[in-house]
């Protein structure tokens, strides 16, 4: 049989149909998920479709990632040195990722090509550069991205391992660009994503070494000695103390799954964190993919590492986000909350508001305290500014700090409405014993009380250890007392309280 030839035209033809149904067969093969590749070969980066990364402030995190396919993603971040607030009446001068601390959250793909560009403000002061845990290169990125203020680096990876990842500053000296705040997360999601949850927020854990004295007022400075001992004078959620108590406690509703992606900025501390009244649904150890652990109480987390929980919220209540080492929790700011709202369930939990006591300063007293504060600062500096002379709203700032102080520290012995403990602890509300010697009051604060005394005609035998406050600290928490529960004397100010420590009385 004869092989007829075909025309041109027909030829033509023929062409176009198998191109078209070459191009469909491309289509196909991307939306199970492989993007078009050169035979033989993995597609370029030029090949892949093109994506601007959305970045999140903490505790926002993005939206999960729906393609199924790798893509080009461009990183911009910008590094700004910003003075802010570290806690009440403390600021901080802070190195930061996108302005914030932690910095902005960055949630790519497995497999996609991020081409990153790290920007420094023209305002900073300093060189810094980036360290992105989930690079696999020459000092994760660092090595390319030593950036002068006013300048801009960029460099390019594949995101080729899934797991939550730590990035930092890597600039000498480098435990002092971290601890200033320059820390966050990147998340590079598993090409089959992960189990759907109701609320995603983003947490970091850092601690910070000022000069100054926990909560001591005004501008503080890194501390290096501080920092080479590793004795913190701060551990913080999210910057700063408070920063997810109050109205900006994280929200969730019964019935709803939470996902928290948390992790350590460091420099040097190893988190133990735990939600005091949930347990763990699911634990992404250490921020990898592989170990899936269930019904976790607390979990390590090191610093440079990370961890992903979820939990389903079964009842309502505040429930309190806390690194374990409770000293840092209480004392020093590694305390937040999750407010669950929705109805009751007596079955799995009777019920009861949070006790004040066991939250101190962090509680909806303090809260409450930090934001009058804020007020009568405010009206303060307004009235000076209409006149000078004026500055009768002195007293009125320094009883709610004091009152701040007083919840954090005293309240748990002598009770929120100073009436003690009768027989253990004694009263301070219409105590003649600190009614008849303010100097001795100030003293008791300073070097603590051992021994018998007599408070309103009945004896007590018990132990107040000495309190590490500031001279203002020592003044506001008395001159709280002082004028509270019906006392009513007069005031201390710091001065006194700083010639009753030198003299050593």
């Amino acid at each position: 049989m004869r092989t007829q030839r075909l025309r041109p035209r027909a030829t033509a033809a023929l062409a176009l149909l198998l191109a078209g149904l070459g191009a469909l067969a491309a289509l196909a093969r991307a939306a199970e998920g492989t993007a078009v590749a050169k035979p033989g070969g993995e597609p370029s980066a030029a090949e892949l479709p093109l994506e601007v990364a959305v970045l999140t402030r903490a505790p926002n995190v993005p939206l999960p990632i729906g393609r199924k396919y790798p893509a080009k993603v461009v990183v911009n971040l910008e590094v700004k040195e910003v003075t802010q607030r570290l806690a009440d009446g403390v600021d901080y001068t802070f190195w930061t990722f996108g302005g914030e601390v932690p910095g902005l959250f960055i949630r790519v793909r497995e497999g996609d090509v991020v081409e990153f560009h790290l920007n420094n403000h023209p305002s900073s002061k300093m060189p810094h550069n980036i360290d992105l845990h989930a690079v696999t290169g020459a000092g994760g990125g660092a090595a390319s991205s030593f950036t002068a203020p006013g300048h801009s680096s960029q460099f390019t990876f594949t995101a080729l391992n899934a797991g939550l990842y730590v990035y930092h500053c890597a600039t000498a000296p480098v435990p002092m660009h971290i601890s200033n705040g320059m820390y966050g997360l990147i998340f590079v999601q598993p090409k089959e994503g992960l189990p759907p949850a109701d609320r995603e927020y983003y947490v970091m854990q850092g601690d910070l070494y000022t000069q100054g004295a926990t909560n001591e007022s005004g501008l503080q400075a890194f501390d290096n000695v501080k920092a080479m001992d590793e004795r913190p004078t701060y551990v913080v959620f999210n910057g700063s103390v408070g920063s997810l108590v109050g109205d900006k406690a994280l929200q969730a509703k019964v019935g709803e799954v939470v996902r928290l992606y948390f992790g350590v900025g460091g420099p040097n501390l190893t988190s133990s964190f735990h939600v005091i009244g949930e347990i763990f649904d699911h634990v992404w150890t250490e921020g990898g993919m592989k170990h899936l652990q269930e019904n976790v109480q607390t979990t390590m987390v090191p610093a440079g590492g990370s961890v992903i929980v979820d939990f389903k919220v079964e009842v309502p209540g505040t429930f309190i986000l806390v690194d374990h080492s409770l000293s840092r929790a209480f004392n020093k700011g590694a305390l937040g909350m999750l407010k669950v709202t929705g109805p009751e369930n007596r079955r799995l939990y009777s019920g009861k508001e949070i006790d004040e006591v066991y939250l101190g300063q962090q509680s909806a007293a303090g809260s409450a305290a930090s934001t009058r504060e804020a007020q009568l600062v405010a009206q303060k500096a307004e009235a000076i500014a209409r006149n000078p002379e004026i500055a009768n709203l002195t007293k009125d700032i320094q009883l709610e700090r004091g009152k701040k102080v007083f919840l954090s520290a005293c309240f748990a012995c002598h009770l929120q409405e100073g009436q003690g403990l009768p027989g253990v602890f004694p009263p301070l509300a219409g105590s003649d014993y600190l009614h008849a010697d303010k100097e001795r009051a100030v003293r008791t604060v300073l070097k603590g009380l051992n021994g018998p005394i007599t408070v309103n005609g009945k004896p007590y035998n018990n132990v107040m250890p000495p309190q590490e406050f500031t001279d203002d600290q020592v003044a506001d928490v008395l001159t709280y007392v002082m004028n509270t529960w019906g006392n009513s004397d007069g005031t201390v100010s710091a001065d006194e309280v700083k010639r009753i420590r030198r003299a050593g009385q």
